[in-house]
């Protein structure tokens, strides 16, 4: 359809129908789905503005999509298609590790390839747009959120968030196996005050511009069809009624032409923030910052057209935001084909096919982040008596709260990949404990916790089967962790350390055994200091999905190399919060290793640094970096600079490597971070093999908002860091004289 139809089929639209376009409904009021994803009170509509509604969420399968849409359309007087959405976050049925994990693997070309692969399965099943990718930056692990998102650096977000994009959207959305993307949740929904989920967030503009806003920016270039709207504040006004967030920056600063979703009940929610009086408020506050549909609630459809009755607000924002959904749908194909390529056949061919399933095993054991390794890794295949122990050890829950739409019994566990791939006379298993302390209560989405009565008989029965275990074991990998509920939407916690009767658990085996791997599943940094201090290696698993199991086992059999990175700072301590590598210097810096005195700016009972910095991971192998080089020490506008540094394989074993290139301007007109990562590259090295790996800096990549808020560079002296980590202390320095 082209525009000229476009338009002649808005002009014969009526008020209330446009109004209907801007609703989205959840799939229950087309007898569609039972998954409810937000505040779940069920609203009484108008049948008439059911059959008119231009969106519905979570819908699945080919055959049920389909039979919604006939239905649909028979009753729609236009015969408008419907668009259908869901939460594909990290795959649909063939589910890879949640996004931080993602992150981890610092390969976006990995990560694109997943989103392929998840488009693939959900356009079969008939679906049409994803909410995904999450960009928000991240740096406070309390809040539960930071799952979604691949980490707490601007620039690495903007490479995933682009790569998503690409991978969801291909060439174009007419392509066969495409979905539609949605970036969210815009802006800064990833800096609530405490962790604490849908609280506020303030800070200034200039830390919005130069740390929230690029990975979002990132997304839209690589062409992102929709945005959705944060829950948080902004400069004291909620996003979703933030006009100058939406309108002034979004659209007009920016460019951006697409559709703009509210988040769940987001538009309502106004009148809790108190920015709104009613739902009328509301809806004027919304619409006029130019979000185009209410994610299921009444506010629009109650208020829109008494609002243009009464002169308050033009019909023309109505029709922009209308004209603005029927261009996606047109884009999508859907006047053409309101079915698109929901197929029965191609849905069976394709979800958990055996080629999905296998790059989703690549991408955990790339995921997976080596934390500490004393000799206890890799483990051996023969001739060692390994003792598998934890309420992981046996566990299909592998998944992470965001994936709702995936199947459980197809999840392979620890214990399954293990026995496949080891002698069963050689490994043993026992539970040891629960996943949650005694009594804890969680719940939300569908993913209700089962309150089952705790057994104390069973709990000590348990907890001594492992112990002796452990007691004859040549090693024990305790695989432990977070409940995925803990994470997640809601999930923010104000401890974040194991559950106690886990920890219970790991010190009664310490006990009997110090040759301990602990293996983690989490959706979140944990604070770690006591495993840490005790264990003799440590692997961080995320939650890994469907192929967990077998994508870890390969990694602590050695037949896959660990090289994953954290993307997010692992806190020494809680008090830390929020801890993250590019932070700035005060007037009263610590070096890291002084010990400092009482007027610096540090703790006085514990380190400043993380943990586990931004960047970190090892290998088995060893990595020796040496000979970092500049091509010139002087960089203008015109020209580019090139760093060079050789990057050689010390070890006895193959092994990647990410090359991570960091950036410091000396002085500038406001304080800038100690480092800003500007360039990774990932490299796979032989046992002894050297290669020369080369960065290249232009005078783009030393921009930022100066004091004039201008965004430029300016002249004066950097220097450049080249390691494994956020903490490479190698450097060389050069100079910036921009052509005046």
């Amino acid at each position: 359809m082209n525009q000229s139809a476009l338009d002649e089929l808005l002009s014969k639209m009526t008020l209330e129908e446009k109004i209907d376009q801007l609703l989205q409904l959840t799939g229950d009021y087309y007898k569609g789905s039972d998954i409810s994803t937000g505040p779940s009170s069920y609203m009484k509509f108008e049948e008439d503005t059911i059959n008119n509604t231009g969106s519905i969420l979570n819908v699945l399968g080919a055959k049920k999509l389909k039979q919604v849409q006939t239905e649909y359309l028979e009753k729609n007087r236009h015969k408008i298609p419907l668009l259908f959405l869901a939460d594909i976050i990290n795959g649909y049925k063939t589910i890879f590790p949640i996004p931080l994990g993602l992150g981890s693997t610092f390969n976006p070309d990995l990560v694109q390839e997943s989103a392929e692969v998840a488009a693939k399965e959900s356009a079969a099943s008939g679906l049409h747009i994803t909410f995904s990718p999450m960009v928000d930056l991240v740096r406070d692990p309390r809040w539960g959120r930071v799952m979604e998102s691949t980490g707490e650096d601007a620039y690495l977000n903007g490479l995933f968030g682009a790569a998503m994009v690409k991978g969801y959207q291909g060439k174009s959305l007419t392509e066969e196996g495409t979905l539609a993307a949605c970036v969210k949740h815009f802006a800064a929904y990833g800096a609530p005050e405490g962790g604490r989920d849908y609280n506020t967030v303030d800070m200034s503009e200039r830390t919005l511009r130069e740390q929230y806003l690029p990975a979002y920016k990132a997304a839209l270039d690589a062409g992102c069809a929709m945005v959705m709207t944060a829950f948080n504040t902004v400069d004291g006004i909620p996003a979703t009624g933030n006009k100058w967030l939406m309108k002034d920056l979004l659209r007009d600063e920016w460019g951006f032409e697409g559709v703009l979703i509210s988040d769940y009940a987001a538009i309502a929610e106004l009148m809790a923030h108190g920015v709104a009086e009613d739902g009328e408020e509301a809806a004027r506050l919304a619409i006029e910052a130019g979000v185009d549909i209410d994610m299921v609630t009444p506010v629009y459809v109650q208020h829109l057209k008494k609002l243009v009755d009464e002169g308050k607000i033009s019909e023309q924002l109505i029709d922009e935001s209308v004209m603005r959904v029927l261009q996606l749908k047109n884009q999508l194909g859907l006047f053409e084909n309101p079915y698109r390529f929901a197929n029965e056949e191609k849905e069976k061919e394709l979800i958990l096919c055996e080629e999905h399933r296998s790059l989703a095993r690549k991408i955990v054991s790339e995921s997976l982040v080596l934390l500490k390794n004393e000799g206890a890794l890799p483990l051996c295949k023969n001739n060692q008596n390994i003792a598998f122990i934890g309420p992981y050890a046996d566990n299909k829950g592998l998944s992470g709260l965001w994936s709702i739409h995936g199947d459980t019994d197809q999840v392979v566990t620890l214990k399954e990949a293990v026995m496949k791939k080891v002698e069963g006379s050689q490994v043993h298993f026992a539970k040891g404990s629960e996943i949650l302390d005694p009594d804890t209560k969680i719940s939300g989405f569908a993913h209700e916790v089962e309150e089952k009565e705790f057994n104390p008989e069973a709990a000590k029965d348990d907890l001594q089967e492992a112990i002796e275990l452990a007691k004859k074991s040549d090693v024990v990998v305790l695989a432990l962790g977070e409940h995925s509920i803990q994470s997640g939407e809601g999930g923010s916690r104000a401890a974040i350390t194991l559950p106690e009767i886990q920890l219970d658990l790991f010190r009664k085996i310490h006990e009997v055994n110090q040759n301990i791997v602990v293996v983690l599943f989490n959706g979140r940094p944990l604070d770690l200091k006591e495993i840490n201090e005790k264990a003799n290696a440590i692997v961080e698993a995320w939650f890994p999905g469907t192929e967990g199991g077998n994508g870890i086992a390969d990694v602590l059999f050695n037949d896959v190399n660990p090289s994953g990175k954290l993307s997010m700072s692992f806190p020494y301590s809680v008090g830390q919060i929020p801890v993250y590598y590019n932070s700035y210097n005060t007037g009263r810096p610590l070096k890291k290793g002084e010990a400092g005195h009482r007027f610096q700016s540090r703790y006085t009972d514990i380190p400043n640094e993380p943990l586990y910095p931004f960047g970190f991971g090892l290998s088995y192998t060893e990595f020796e970096y040496s000979g970092l080089t500049l091509d010139k020490k002087l960089l203008t506008q015109a020209s580019k600079l090139t760093a060079s540094i050789t990057v050689k394989n010390t070890g006895d074993y193959a092994g990647k490597e990410t090359v991570q290139l960091y950036i410091q301007d000396l002085a500038g007109s406001v304080i800038r971070p100690v480092k800003e990562l500007k360039g990774i590259k990932k490299i796979e090295l032989q046992p002894g093999e050297s290669k020369t790996v080369e960065f290249n800096i232009t005078e783009e990549m030393l921009r930022f908002y100066t004091a004039s808020m201008k965004f430029e560079s300016e002249n004066g002296k950097f220097k450049i860091f080249i390691g494994s980590n956020s903490e490479t202390e190698i450097f060389e320095v050069f100079e910036l004289k921009r052509e005046e």
